[in-house]
């Protein structure tokens, strides 16, 4: 393998670099005996085309090369789709190589004119292929809405791990969520969301999100077709960006993320800082880095050996609890299914019963969760907001409960 670098004040419009580098590569591959090179910048199809007849060898730009990537790491059917998806668009502008040297196609009895080339079926081809893939895709997009939906009904936060490839997400979303999922040290190892339920200590339930890596000038057609995917993210109520704190470029990786999530809509999203790997800094401890206000910005981690989980979970909970009360909630017996409801999201903290049957739950939610479910139950939730949680006289706490 060999490396070769050019400063180009302009590409080269047949061949992308010049003629002397060109010769350089010459050299290069026949003293290598290489069978393909790679180019880590968009190519037009005539420079493919020019450089391959030219070197005598396949040629790559840097979308090929992540589509190919891509096609190798899909594993389930969405994901396929979404990389043939990819593929097909990027090819269609291709299609000319391998069909100029044939003629049209004769027209049929009682047709005027001299048909279509073989390049222009082919292209009817691909484009009727596309359709049908963005007809499927549009079906997995709408069962995506219906799920977010009901985890929106059931007012269950979403937390989506992002982050450029290979900083270790698939890793913490296995250790956060205790599932094992495919990881390995590789590019786009995860191209397919995965979804999986956690606990949040003093909050309740919430939906982990595992999405498709990042990378720096991540190609259009990508960011397209892996819409559906990365729908994840742009619906999620927190982001958990996940940097290798052991890379000299995080700051320009971090960057290169930002500018991603800004150009799919995701950019006023809450974001939690989580700097993994830290095994691999001598003498980092997890901790939690805060604002002068107390927030959580910043987390320290491994996700291999599971230092700073605790620390983590807490800086989640604080972020998503940023409006939540801790009143205390006094049922009628016949209040069951309220009490259930309660219990049903995780968010009754301890429960007592009086002397007149009375049942006294502590609970630790969002305000406004606290008064819709009052709302909908016909409850007044005024009395339960007046004042620290255990001031309020537990009379008139009955007295609510019972109008």
């Amino acid at each position: 393998m060999a490396l070769v670098s050019a400063r180009l004040k302009q590409a080269n419009p047949r061949f992308f670099i010049g003629t002397g580098k060109l010769e350089e590569l010459e050299q290069l591959i026949h003293l290598h005996q290489a069978e393909v090179v790679l180019f880590d910048n968009p190519l037009s199809p005539s420079q493919e085309r020019n450089l391959e007849k030219a070197l005598n060898c396949r040629v790559l730009d840097r979308t090929g090369l992540i589509l190919d990537i891509f096609a190798q790491r899909a594993r389930s059917y969405e994901g396929k789709l979404q990389v043939e998806l990819a593929q097909m668009e990027h090819s269609l502008t291709r299609l000319v190589r391998g069909w100029t040297h044939l003629d049209r196609q004769k027209g049929g009895i009682g047709v005027r004119g001299v048909g279509e080339t073989q390049l222009e079926i082919d292209q009817r081809l691909v484009r009727g292929r596309i359709k049908a893939i963005n007809k499927s895709l549009e079906k997995v997009r709408r069962q995506r809405d219906q799920g977010r939906r009901a985890r929106k009904r059931a007012e269950v936060p979403t937390v989506s791990l992002v982050g450029y490839t290979n900083a270790g997400k698939s890793s913490l979303f296995n250790r956060m969520s205790e599932s094992e999922i495919y990881v390995a040290d590789q590019l786009f190892a995860t191209l397919d969301s995965t979804l999986r339920k956690i606990k949040l200590p003093d909050f309740g339930p919430a939906i982990l999100a595992d999405t498709v890596g990042f990378i720096r000038h991540l190609p259009h057609q990508l960011v397209d077709a892996f819409r559906a995917t990365l729908e994840e993210t742009i619906e999620a109520n927190l982001l958990l960006h996940v940097i290798d704190c052991n890379n000299s470029e995080r700051q320009i990786l971090k960057d290169e993320v930002d500018n991603v999530l800004e150009e799919i809509g995701a950019s006023d999203i809450p974001v939690l800082l989580v700097y993994n790997k830290i095994d691999l800094l001598p003498g980092q401890a997890p901790m939690v880095d805060r604002d002068e206000k107390g927030k959580p910005w910043r987390v320290w981690v491994s996700a291999r050996t599971g230092a700073g989980m605790t620390e983590l979970f807490q800086a989640i909970t604080d972020l998503l609890g940023e409006d939540l009360i801790e009143p205390e909630l006094v049922l009628e017996p016949r209040q069951g299914k309220l009490r259930a409801r309660l219990y049903g999201q995780g968010v009754v903290r301890d429960e007592s019963v009086d002397e007149g049957g009375g049942i006294h739950l502590s609970l630790r939610l969002p305000k406004d969760d606290f008064v819709r479910l009052l709302k909908e139950e016909g409850m007044d939730p005024a009395p339960y907001l007046q004042g620290p949680p255990g001031e309020t006289p537990s009379d008139t706490l009955r007295e609510a409960a019972q109008s």
